[in-house]
C-alpha cells in the first residue's frame, strides 16, 4: 500500500516530505519538528509519549558528548607498553566511531529536536573536553593532545 491510516482509518496519501515504511509508519525526508519520531530503532522512542522523546533526546545529547570526551582523551601512559597501548588505542577507536555512527542515524531521523541535542553534545563535549577553558596549564607544541586521531568527517 502506498498510503497510511489517518485517525479515521480511512487510507491517506503520503505527505510529500515522507515515504512510508514496512510498518506503515511516516518516515521523514526533510527536517521536522515533533515527539512522534522513530530514533535508532523501530518504534523507540515510542509515539505520543513527551518522557521517552525527552529521554532519547538526552540519549543522543549523551552519544555527542562521550564522542568528544573519547576524541579529546588522553589516558594513555607513554610508559606503556606500544602492542598494549596500541591494543587499547584501536579499542577506543573502535568505540568512538561506534558512538559517532549512533550519532549520525540519530540525526537522519530528521527530527529537529535530535539534530540540536546532537549538537549541543558535540558543542558542550568540546567545550569541556577540547577547548581550553578547563586547561590547567597551556599546551606547549610538543604536548600529546589526544589518544586517538582527529576524526576525518567530524561524525
Amino acid at each position: 500500500m502506498n498510503g497510511a491510516m489517518n485517525m479515521h482509518g480511512d487510507m491517506a496519501p503520503p505527505a510529500p516530505d515522507a515515504a512510508v515504511n514496512n510498518h506503515n509508519m511516516m518516515m521523514h525526508m526533510t527536517f521536522f519538528w515533533g515527539k512522534n519520531a522513530e530514533i535508532l530503532f523501530s518504534g523507540w522512542p515510542g509515539y505520543n509519549n513527551i518522557g521517552m522523546y525527552v529521554f532519547a533526546l538526552f540519549v543522543v545529547f549523551l552519544l555527542a558528548f562521550f564522542v568528544e570526551w573519547l576524541s579529546h582523551s588522553n589516558y594513555i601512559k607513554e610508559s606503556e607498553n606500544h602492542v598494549t597501548a596500541g591494543l587499547i588505542q584501536t579499542a577506543l577507536y573502535g568505540i568512538r566511531i561506534g558512538l559517532a555512527y549512533l550519532v549520525m542515524l540519530s540525526v537522519m531521523s530528521f527530527n529537529g529536536g535530535i539534530f540540536l541535542a546532537a549538537i549541543a553534545g558535540h558543542t558542550l563535549g568540546f567545550l569541556v573536553f577540547g577547548s581550553r577553558v578547563f586547561k590547567k596549564s597551556p599546551l606547549t607544541a610538543y604536548a600529546k593532545a589526544s589518544d586517538l586521531p582527529s576524526m576525518p568527517c567530524n561524525c
